[in-house]
């Protein structure tokens, strides 16, 4: 399109993309005949985006399942191994935890009624 004479600003508005983008996009073109991306460095993604997105999923119709059961599950359905902690990191990213916050450790009877002779043999 730049090559046909049009502006920078009318190709950045058709793609819906900011001008700087457009025109160092056309410099790097002008300068070594390509504008392909360079490569990435760092370390690669375990999980895809559509891997995340089953994980969210996983979690929304199991409220109960633990980050470790969703790993077991996506790791199935893939076929590569995800630990529990990308599975927490991407719940997280997704807006939900890994974790339930509990006040408290739910008492059984027997906890109760321990409890209970305790404080009647410890009263004063």
């Amino acid at each position: 399109m730049l090559e046909e004479g049009r502006s920078v600003t009318s190709v950045a508005a058709e793609f819906g993309i900011a001008h700087s983008i457009v025109s160092r996009l056309w410099r790097q073109f002008q300068t070594t005949g390509t504008a392909i991306r360079g490569f990435s460095s760092g370390r690669p993604r375990g999980t895809t985006p559509a891997d995340d997105r089953y994980i969210v999923l996983q979690s929304r119709r199991n409220r109960w399942q633990t980050a470790g059961e969703i790993a077991r599950h996506t790791t199935q359905a893939t076929g590569r191994p995800i630990s529990r902690f990308t599975v927490a990191r991407r719940l997280h990213g997704g807006g939900l935890f890994a974790r339930r916050p509990v006040r408290c450790v739910p008492l059984t009877p027997a906890h109760r009624r321990r409890r209970s002779l305790w404080c009647r043999k410890h009263r004063n």
